[in-house]
């Protein structure tokens, strides 16, 4: 997003801090939550504020890509001892209702819940343009639907908070009254929400019709509601906004931020400030150029299922040696380049996320990255599984194929068409493309869980089926909520 509006959300931060002080008295002059928003300025900080959750490191899964790190894409990565006992449990599903990161992002997303819940209440109440205001509350909307899309799918059936002043006992709803919730929101953002072409300027990157549509396409994928799934995402590849980068590394990389792929992104600057991303430093190289932490490591697995010559291998793994953007990748001193197990098998290699990569030598540059949370390609491949399980392998096969022609870079020798209809063998195909060109965007793990094959594929890792489709609540919750809050099964 462009700068005024990257400062306005910093500025709708600090006004919103205030508001959480409640055990303290109001400065004569700061907004409390009895006087803010009021006006039509304040409308528009609040809603930014809203965004500005998505920049929070918590939100990123309580700040490390666990979700890639649980699946068979990835290992902890970094050296051998940073993180190993707070983000390494999440390699073998070891982790416990007290690990590291849980709270965080538990925290996280209810902070953005209350921020879209301010809009949603207050804006009503505003002396403003409606049409406008009409646009803000769509927007809360959106992020609401998109805070309880995460939780319900890390936890489940979790609280609902709809209001600023909720009581001070909230118990779990069911799922099915979350998936509700999020149904009615999207619902309501694709009714009143511009197209992404209507937006410019300052705008640039605000949720947009076709945002909501896809997103909620996900949701009925999820929910194993194949007619709407198709329906939503059939309409947003049928409105013209978007298309496929013609580069594969553009799809994730700085050359196609807020580009024709992207159909929502977290907008970031590059600096190390609440107007930058810390997701992209966190996964960044380490040692050599010194851009980062070294986490989520790609795993052999992954590096192992490309089909030959796909050129997405190398806009997915940064490898030693590699030279990107003039500058060579000698990675991290005090990280094995290769490791292996007591019988001699090599398990892992010192290797590096590509799609978090900004072009620079420092990690100020890093903190520039704009996490494309649904881009194109995803919408392609959804409407491609929708219409496979509706019977429609014909229409599905136009959707997949447009997706592997992108990768094949127009090298005709590689990445041929799938001719395959057959619904049970289809469905795995579109599994599989999903997998390698969405590979480290944290899809892998809730793709396999909501097709039934996290245990098949994950079992060998630690995977326990009726256990691990859902993490731990996090007990400093359930300790806060004096036992109102309940346990996941088998936690």
């Amino acid at each position: 997003m462009k700068k005024y509006f990257y400062y306005s959300v910093f500025l709708a931060l600090l006004l919103l801090s205030s508001c959480t002080k409640f055990l303290e008295s109001n400065p004569q002059g700061v907004p409390t939550q009895e006087a803010f928003p009021t006006t039509a300025a304040d409308a528009l900080l609040s809603t930014n504020a809203a965004y500005a959750t998505l920049r929070n490191w918590y939100y990123h899964s309580g700040g490390f890509p666990i979700l890639d790190i649980m699946s068979d894409d990835a290992h902890k990565g970094s050296n051998p001892n940073d993180g190993l006992n707070t983000v390494g449990p999440y390699n073998n599903f070891s982790i416990t209702p007290t690990q590291d990161g849980l709270d965080r992002w538990w925290s996280a997303l209810y902070q953005g819940v209350k921020r879209a819940n301010v809009v949603i209440e207050k804006v009503p109440e505003i002396n403003m343009d409606e049409a406008l205001a009409t646009r803000y509350i769509a927007e809360a909307r959106f992020l609401r639907g998109l805070y309880y899309f995460d939780l319900v799918r890390a936890w489940g059936g979790v609280p609902i908070v709809t209001s600023t002043t909720p009581p001070l006992e909230v118990s779990r709803s069911t799922k099915e009254e979350v998936y509700k919730l999020i149904e009615e929101d999207l619902l309501f953002a694709v009714l009143n929400l511009p197209a992404k072409g209507s937006y410019g300027g300052n705008n640039i990157g605000r949720a947009s019709n076709g945002a909501a549509k896809a997103l909620l396409a996900k949701v009925y994928l999820f929910k194993k509601d194949f007619i709407n799934a198709e329906k939503y995402a059939v309409e947003v590849i049928q409105s013209g906004e978007y298309n496929l980068e013609p580069n594969f590394i553009d799809a994730n990389g700085k050359n196609g931020q807020h580009g024709v792929e992207s159909v929502f992104e977290v907008g970031a600057m590059e600096n190390e400030s609440a107007l930058g991303n810390q997701y992209a430093n966190t996964q960044g190289v380490r040692g050599t150029p010194n851009r980062g932490w070294g986490f989520n490591r790609p795993s052999l697995n992954l590096r192992y299922s490309f089909e030959t010559e796909d050129p997405r291998l190398k806009g997915t793994i940064i490898d030693l040696g590699d030279v990107l953007d003039g500058i060579t990748i000698l990675g991290d001193g005090t990280t094995p380049d290769e490791t292996y197990d007591d019988d001699g098998n090599l398990v892992e290699v010192e290797c590096y996320n590509r799609k978090v990569w900004i072009p620079g030598t420092s990690t100020d540059t890093q903190f520039g990255h704009n996490r494309r949370l649904i881009r194109f390609a995803d919408v392609l491949l959804m409407a491609a599984e929708a219409l496979n399980e509706n019977g429609k392998p014909g229409e599905a096969l136009i959707h997949l194929n447009r997706v592997r022609e992108r990768a094949r870079n127009g090298n005709p020798d590689i990445l041929p068409d799938i001719i395959e209809t057959g619904k049970d063998a289809l469905r795995d195909i579109i599994l599989n493309e999903r997998r390698h060109e969405l590979a480290l965007e944290g899809h892998r793990f809730w793709d396999l869980v909501r097709t039934g094959k996290a245990a098949q594929v994950l079992g060998p890792n630690g995977f326990i089926s009726g256990k691990h489709e859902l993490l731990p609540i996090p007990q400093n919750e359930i300790d806060i909520s004096q036992g109102v809050l309940t346990q996941n099964p088998s936690w």
